[in-house]
């Protein structure tokens, strides 16, 4: 895989889209000026975080097996931050804790032909010792402030490029939720409830207790609250 290091980019998702290539290539920069999240959050981005896009085209893989690439991509960042002697822990769909604080977001972008997926983009920011501002650091954290160590930029993008290689089973995945019997708080275009948090689904639906019935949740229509 080839991979592209940059010093300061508006975004790194947005610049793997305008490369012209047919071979999968990873995108890291030092600084993100117009860093992207989920639903379109801003991600803070300064100096000192990974800041790492992968492109990576498919000739048959199916649409209906979209959520593997989010499997993959959360198990590699789990393993990445075990190798670091962190407790990661999966908060559906795509952001990892640590202490209950978010230490990495992820962003996904599919490119979707025929019911097929024809690449994907993944772009993923785990904060190493990046400063976080004033109003993050009740809800984030990083590699830094959990383990009192400044760890290289580069030689994490290392290991996480090699664990973003492996195929990883749903299980994998479930392995990194602990809160699973927990009343969660939901939030969707109609208001606010509770419920229990029960499994997700291989599709990548939660499944959740509301009033003694089973509810299926998708990562686009909601968001979750541990």
């Amino acid at each position: 895989m080839r991979i592209i290091k940059l010093e300061q980019v508006s975004s790194t998702n947005e610049y793997i889209k305008t490369l012209k290539t047919d071979e999968d290539v990873a995108v890291v920069a030092k600084i993100q000026t117009d860093g992207r999240g989920t639903k379109g959050r801003s991600f803070c981005s300064e100096n000192g975080g990974l800041y790492i896009s992968v492109l990576k085209n498919y000739k048959d893989f199916s649409a209906t097996n979209a959520f593997q690439i989010m499997i993959n991509s959360c198990v590699a960042v789990c393993r990445t931050l075990e190798s670091l002697n962190l407790t990661p822990v999966i908060r559906w769909p795509n952001d990892v804790l640590v202490c209950g604080k978010k230490i990495c977001g992820t962003l996904i972008e599919n490119t979707f032909c025929g019911g097929r997926i024809t690449r994907s983009i993944v772009g993923i920011g785990i904060n190493i010792f990046n400063e976080l501002p004033a109003e993050l650091k009740p809800i984030a954290t990083s590699v830094y402030i959990q383990t009192g160590k400044k760890f290289g930029v580069s030689g994490v993008a290392s290991l996480l490029l090699k664990n973003l290689e492996n195929d990883c089973g749903i299980d994998e995945y479930k392995k990194y939720i602990n809160w699973f019997g927990c009343t969660v708080s939901v939030k969707t275009s109609n208001g606010v409830f509770t419920a229990v948090a029960k499994d997700v689904c291989n599709d990548g639906r939660l499944v959740a207790e509301q009033n003694g019935k089973s509810v299926y949740l998708s990562a686009a229509e909601v968001s979750l609250r541990l």
